[in-house]
């Protein structure tokens, strides 16, 4: 039986404590990674995996300070950083014809700049280890077609997507570097994007495997970039989107 096995890795996930994040860290801890989670503020739980809890440094993922901080906290408790997921990210919804430019600026900085500065700062450590790491970056379907009300977030994401490649080919053969392109996921917060529960019944109705994502879900997938079960694989964007979405025309050929 094939399993994951992260035993002895260090790993930082940021925005690690609630969400997409948070089913994230619990993966990794369940299969034996020390995991380091970071956030503006401190969460009232942290993930738990395995009788363990994940540690929490507070930090903007924007800031380099902030940054070097998390990078520090890992490398000072544990003596090495083996895996980077860049989870942190989103935006609220905003017409592109009315988005103001500092409000795109910040969306670019969050869902862009911020997974390249944490990537550098992890690239850093990680050459200098005999084993190397693994670098995660959380992208999303938006980077892949058209996102309306979030023009900003869509475009910083495709952005993380070609990022991902060329970095795969910068920080060869120590570091891999992948991206996972995740759907409609159900967190604590899916009423704001996909309404009450009638509404996100509906929604899931679109999606082929009948259902919407978990951060669970996204949480295996990283957990098995992050591992040596992922040993060849580098430059790639793994879609995890429950199958696409349903082509428009077909609705209206049917109606």
């Amino acid at each position: 039986m094939i399993s994951i096995d992260l035993s002895g890795r260090v790993a930082i996930v940021t925005g690690g404590a609630k969400g997409v994040g948070r089913g994230i860290s619990e993966r990794l801890l369940e299969a034996g990674a020390e995991v380091i989670v970071c956030g503006r503020s401190e969460p009232a739980s942290l993930p738990l995996g395995s009788g363990r809890h994940a540690h929490f440094v507070a930090a903007d993922v924007r800031d380099g300070e902030s940054v070097d901080r998390v990078i520090a906290f890992a490398t000072g408790r544990f003596g090495h950083l083996d895996v980077l997921v860049n989870n942190a990210g989103g935006s609220p919804a905003a017409p592109a014809a009315t988005a103001s430019p500092r409000f795109s600026e910040k969306i670019v900085a969050l869902n862009l700049l911020a997974p390249l500065l944490l990537a550098q700062k992890a690239n850093a450590v990680m050459q200098t280890q005999s084993d190397g790491g693994a670098i995660v970056n959380v992208g999303s379907v938006s980077a892949l077609r058209a996102s309306p009300g979030t023009a900003a977030y869509a475009a910083a994401k495709a952005g993380l997507l070609s990022l991902t490649q060329t970095l795969a080919v910068e920080w060869a053969p120590k570091v891999r570097v992948n991206a996972v392109a995740a759907g409609m996921i159900r967190t604590e917060l899916a009423h704001l994007h996909y309404g009450d529960e009638r509404a996100q019944a509906r929604v899931a109705a679109t999606v082929p495997l009948g259902r919407l994502g978990t951060p669970r879900d996204v949480g295996d997938v990283c957990a098995f970039l992050a591992s040596p079960l992922a040993s060849y694989v580098s430059g790639a964007t793994l879609l995890m989107h429950g199958g696409g979405e349903r082509p428009a025309f077909l609705g209206a050929v049917e109606s």
